[in-house]
């Protein structure tokens, strides 16, 4: 990971917060987003826990340098308080829904293909 992050290649842990991830992964791994799972977001314009939780997540990435990336986004109110918190990025239904490959620019996934063996080369 360090080799490609040498690389510019970057690196997200998903679902924050969920699962197998651990605190542990934000201070040894080379990340620099963080994926805040939509069980957080679902909830956080009528749930304080999940407000806190969000806060607070929000508070530790941004003071270890990471970008954070709220999941599922489903309504203006979740955006409009998220932006109020200062999240720097957010994905969910409210920008669009999941789209089939054929939408995929054409030649844009061997272009990046191209790009990162190119990188991984060199």
């Amino acid at each position: 990971m360090l080799a490609l992050n040498g690389k510019g290649v970057q690196f997200a842990i998903d679902d924050f917060g969920t699962g197998f991830s651990s605190l542990l992964y934000l201070k040894n791994l080379p990340v620099d987003k963080l994926k805040l799972d939509q069980g957080f977001i679902r909830e956080i314009t009528n749930d304080n826990s999940s407000l806190q939780i969000v806060k607070a997540s929000l508070q530790m990435g941004h003071a270890l340098r990471m970008s954070v990336i709220a999941e599922g986004v489903e309504t203006e109110e979740e955006r409009a308080l998220l932006m109020e918190l200062n999240c720097d990025q957010a994905q969910g239904y409210l920008y669009s829904r999941p789209l089939p490959e054929a939408f995929i620019l054409p030649g844009l996934e061997a272009e990046i293909t191209q790009n990162l063996s190119a990188e991984l080369v060199s």
